[in-house]
């Protein structure tokens, strides 16, 4: 459990600790600017950085006075020595006011919210949940991400939508928010950019898994996949079995215990300043973070999840912002579709007020904590009940068509896209050539439907990039035509793959067929993903 560390000790935080809160604090701000090579000599040996310190560096990484060999070694010495959590504050703060900040109405203040998600498969709440809020009367300014592994990210979904632009600037984005309550785009060198340069510094210098630097943003490479594709990345997350519903309070203290910050298997991890600077700029009232565990995720078991929720909580309570963090079960994909267009399809469905029922409880469970913490709401459970009613009556879908023309697409296709059957949507979404259905090998129950297998594979088939700024195959991705806890007989079709290649080769095959986990038990009723909230303090 947690330990407390001994005020006035002086000792280094071990790495990744954010416990550091002993009686000296940070030194003061030196009157003269530490040169660099000083600045990384004496976080090597385990010194704290005054704030001064830390922003003189952020300033050299952005105006280019500090060479490439001078911010790896500054990242590789934060990643051995950790940062305690006022350090990482001020990291977080320096990294969001090194670009342009966004500017809103005053009266936009309590209606500022946003989300973040670890990422994984057929994760598409983000689709359904941004223009959810906008109608429940919330302003969404959703700065989000491509993937770099099987499917993608949420900004590759949408742009399977013919015409959605995702490169919007700060006052397009407030255009936006004026027109449609939400808006979902892409980072720029306009916003943030000290952490794009610091980002792609991590990336080749081995420090993506230093916690001072994450924020939850996680691209797990996972050991399974080492063997069979050394050069993929893949971003996975799913639903696991038998989870209990609780919450957990963060307490209004620094976080009080070292985090490791061994990596699982390979997983390489964003920094809690990278996500955290780009939420600050955002200026939001309240962020909730989806922590994702389990076989498909970055964290295994649900206590780890659980560590670095309560750091982001922390952190961001240490800078003045309300973040809570979901803990979410991860073991199948998320929903039924897995793939950038099929997945439009289903949140379109969502919206309709129907779909797959665990996407709707995320959907709903995550906007009902945003509006709880953003006083649009007195508890939680009516706040999920607010999403569900916008999902019900069509105004989240209006929001979401409103989007779709603000950002570029015809508004012909927005109105079409949204008003017509699933059949006809599918029509109007680039499609795959060929079509594959996998037949059960055996009677049973369906215990579960294993994510990452399938996750290689789709991205063997192109619905993933390895390196940044491959093209996509937006058509190519997966229906699962069963669902976790039905009762399946041998030869019944459980999968359908959508291809644009020749058939499934053998071991394509043979990977998808022992995704498919049956068992003897009887049928029995899927479990939502959602686990435990974390809350920050007085909440």
């Amino acid at each position: 459990m947690a330990a407390l560390m001994t005020p006035g000790t002086g000792a280094p935080p071990a790495p990744g600790d954010f416990s550091g809160e002993g009686s000296q604090g940070l030194p003061d701000p030196s009157p003269e600017p530490k040169q660099l090579p000083e600045l990384i000599r004496m976080k090597r040996d385990g010194g704290r950085l005054s704030e001064a310190d830390i922003r003189g560096f952020v300033a050299a990484v952005v105006n280019g006075s500090a060479q490439g060999a001078q911010i790896g070694a500054m990242l590789m010495a934060i990643r051995l020595r950790g940062m305690d959590l006022e350090e990482t504050s001020v990291l977080t703060q320096a990294l969001a006011q090194s670009g342009q900040q966004l500017e809103w109405p005053e009266a936009w203040r309590q209606q500022l919210v946003d989300k973040h998600s670890t990422g994984g498969v057929g994760d598409k709440v983000s689709l359904v949940l941004a223009p959810a809020l906008a109608a429940c009367g919330c302003k969404v300014p959703m700065i989000s991400g491509r993937g770099l592994g099987h499917t993608g990210g949420t900004l590759d979904k949408l742009e399977s939508i013919p015409g959605f632009n995702v490169i919007q600037s700060p006052e397009q984005m407030q255009v936006l928010l004026d027109q449609a309550g939400c808006c979902i785009v892409g980072q720029s060198e306009q916003l943030v950019p000290a952490d794009g340069i610091l980002y792609a510094a991590r990336d080749v210098t081995a420090t993506v898994d230093s916690l001072p630097l994450i924020t939850g943003d996680l691209t797990p490479w996972p050991a399974s996949a080492c063997s069979q594709a050394p050069d993929l990345q893949t971003q996975v997350k799913g639903l696991s079995l038998g989870v209990t519903r609780h919450l957990t309070v963060c307490p209004p203290t620094p976080i009080t215990r070292c985090l490791t910050t061994t990596m699982w298997g390979g997983l390489i991890l964003n920094p809690p300043a990278s996500i955290l600077s780009k939420k600050l700029v955002e200026g939001l009232s309240a962020l909730v973070v989806d922590v994702k565990f389990g076989g498909a995720a970055v964290f295994p078991n649900q206590e780890q999840a659980r560590e670095l929720a309560k750091t982001l909580v922390g952190v961001g309570a240490s800078l003045g912002l309300r973040v809570a963090a979901a803990l979410t079960a991860m073991d199948k994909p998320l929903g039924r579709c897995v793939g950038h267009a099929l997945e439009v399809e289903e949140a379109l469905l969502c919206m309709d007020g129907a779909g797959p029922p665990d996407l709707r409880d995320l959907v709903t469970t995550l906007g009902g904590a945003l509006l709880w913490l953003s006083g649009h709401a007195g508890t939680q459970a009516q706040g999920a009940a607010r999403v569900a009613a916008a999902l019900d009556d069509g105004s989240a879908l209006g929001r979401f068509e409103r989007m779709l023309a603000a950002q570029g697409v015809d508004p012909g296709l927005a109105r079409a896209l949204c008003s017509g059957s699933p059949a006809e949507r599918r029509q109007l979404l680039p499609r795959a050539r060929e079509q594959e259905e996998l037949l059960a090998p055996a009677d049973g129950t369906v215990e579960l439907v294993r994510a990452l297998p399938l996750a290689l594979v789709l991205h063997e088939l192109g619905a993933g990039r390895s390196r940044a700024g491959e093209p996509l195959r937006l058509g190519v991705g997966a229906e699962l035509l069963v669902d976790v806890g039905q009762r399946l007989r041998r030869g019944t079709p459980w999968l359908r793959v959508h291809r644009d290649g020749p058939a499934l080769s053998g071991p394509q095959s043979r990977a998808l067929q022992e995704a498919l986990v049956l068992s003897d038990r009887a049928p029995f009723a899927a479990p939502s993903p959602f686990a435990e909230l974390v809350l920050p303090p007085q909440q």
